[in-house]
């Protein structure tokens, strides 16, 4: 594989309706209690679940989400050789958080050779991801963990959450692909699309899901696809394109407008608005920074550490 190719998916990888009822669950949503049309709601966003204090896009940091009041869980998915949606952040095993089947770690020369497209769920899950101490974020407690499909964490949250006798939170899920990946580690960006609404349709949760991703492609097929889907366009720190030049090249207005934190100020969030989009800037890791920019009046933020909003 050439080198070049390896390099842009490094870069990108590691960056970064109407009333329904679920399994006889009232879902939060109704025409006046949607909270993307509220304008005096904040959106905690977990991001992949809650990473600083659990292991990333796994059960155990959903769970801590929710139990610290997320109102929106941020999750990465990735395909199997099997066509299955597993949570992941790199659509191979990353050496930061991995620890093989024998035991050993994975290095960092090594991780992209264990490519999950290339994998089936059956051997995807047995590989660890909650035992290697994680070197940027200590406060992250340690335990077995596998990556999970998709649609068992669904349905861990409907449980969840039916059993204590709270709302659901929405789904923020990104597809994790890139133009020079294609076939390579994930499907084209309508294949990609399709099996990924496939899980959300069979689960009966298209009003609790945003889809977000840097990857403009597979945004504008579910805008053309599946125009009632919320979607989140992210934006990394070294864009250097002003607002309408994202807009134009994305080709709609979408929900979310979701850039690196770096990069919002007054300006920015008052010209979003303008548009009726929603800004929610990612990864907001401190309060201080949490509550500026509460002031400077962003709609939410996504961030490793929910214990902050509390």
């Amino acid at each position: 594989m050439k080198l070049f190719l390896f390099a842009g998916l490094i870069i990108h990888f590691i960056s970064c309706g109407n009333n329904k009822k679920i399994s006889g669950h009232q879902t939060p949503l109704d025409s006046t209690s949607n909270r993307f049309a509220m304008k005096d709601s904040f959106d905690k966003q977990g991001h992949r679940g809650c990473r600083g204090l659990m292991p990333e896009n796994t059960w155990p940091a959903m769970k801590k989400a929710l139990d610290l009041g997320v109102t929106t869980l941020e999750m990465d998915v990735v395909f199997t050789k099997d066509k299955d949606a597993v949570l992941s952040h790199e659509p191979w095993f990353g050496q930061e958080i991995t620890t093989k089947p024998d035991g050993t770690y994975i290095g960092e020369r090594e991780e992209r050779k264990f490519n999950i497209y290339w994998m089936t769920y059956e051997q995807v899950k047995t590989f660890d991801v909650g035992m290697k101490p994680h070197p940027r974020f200590p406060k992250q407690q340690k335990m077995k963990a596998v990556k999970p499909l998709l649609k068992d964490i669904i349905d861990s949250v409907k449980q969840y959450m039916m059993t204590r006798r709270r709302p659901f939170p929405y789904f923020n899920i990104e597809t994790k692909c890139l133009p020079m990946g294609d076939k390579v580690f994930h499907p084209e960006p309508a294949e990609f699309v399709e099996l990924l609404m496939g899980v959300i349709r069979e689960k009966g949760i298209e009003d609790l899901v945003i889809i977000q991703s840097f990857d403009f492609r597979t945004l504008q097929y579910l805008h053309e696809k599946y125009p009632s889907i919320k979607t989140s366009a992210l934006i990394e720190d070294y864009d250097k394109r002003g607002l309408d030049e994202q807009l134009k090249s994305l080709g709609f207005i979408p929900t979310i407008y979701s850039p690196a934190v770096e990069l919002v100020d007054e300006k920015l969030v008052k010209r979003c608005h303008q548009q009726n989009i929603k800004l929610i800037p990612w990864t907001v890791n401190e309060k201080q920074k949490i509550e500026e920019l509460k002031k400077m009046g962003v709609d939410g933020v996504i961030s490793d550490y929910l214990d902050l909003f509390n």
